[in-house]
């Protein structure tokens, strides 16, 4: 996979939406999945999902490396490695009050969203905002787990009625497609989408 065109790099300071108070409780990932949670959502009324099979890696590390040194942990620090933490300060920035959903399925992130998407929909919420996100990988875990080689994130806006169609064929097995294999296919980039199923969009 190759990397990400430079209008689709994460940037050393994303975080337009957030306030800088919270902005630095969030790493770059963080920050730039709230970046498109409120450009999909910009009225903060719609059900939201964030996937990552790892979520923040480099701090959960950093506060087990503490531990083993026996030196204290910071409250806040802790607060901020559950996996529905980004969620918690884009809700909290936002006013929002709509349902939240932090998902992590061990590489099948994406199939795991749009089952979660499916529910809101037909429950009659009119569209579900979804952002999968993978953090940087610390050297510590690298060769012992799957990851795309970089901080990422993509977006989408989902609904029954609106958009393109999505398609899913028969299962595949092995396939945990990661957030720039989304934006590539999502892009047009490749014809279809390895998860749990073949996915292929139609025409609008």
């Amino acid at each position: 996979m190759p990397p990400p065109a430079p209008r689709h790099r994460i940037s050393a300071q994303p975080g337009s939406t957030l306030p800088a108070m919270l902005r630095r409780r969030l790493d770059a990932t963080g920050r730039a999945t709230c970046d498109i949670l409120g450009v999909l959502d910009p009225n903060a009324d719609l059900p939201l999902v964030h996937a990552s099979r790892h979520g923040d890696t480099t701090h959960t590390l950093e506060m087990l490396e503490a531990l083993e040194r026996g030196e204290p942990i910071s409250p806040t620090r802790f607060s901020m490695s559950v996996h529905n933490a980004v969620l918690g300060v884009h809700s909290i920035s936002r006013t929002h009050h709509r349902p939240l959903q932090a998902l992590g399925a061990c590489g099948d992130e994406f199939d795991a969203i749009l089952h979660e998407a499916k529910g809101y929909l037909v429950e009659g919420h009119r569209a579900v905002v979804a952002v999968l996100s993978e953090g940087p990988l610390p050297s510590a875990y690298q060769g012992y787990t799957e990851h795309p080689g970089t901080a990422c994130a993509v977006g989408m806006r989902l609904t029954l009625d609106r958009g393109r169609r999505l398609m899913a064929s028969d299962p595949v097995r092995g396939a945990h497609p990661t957030p720039l294999e989304v934006m590539a296919w999502l892009n047009g980039d490749a014809p279809f989408l390895d998860g749990r199923h073949r996915w292929q969009l139609g025409a609008e």
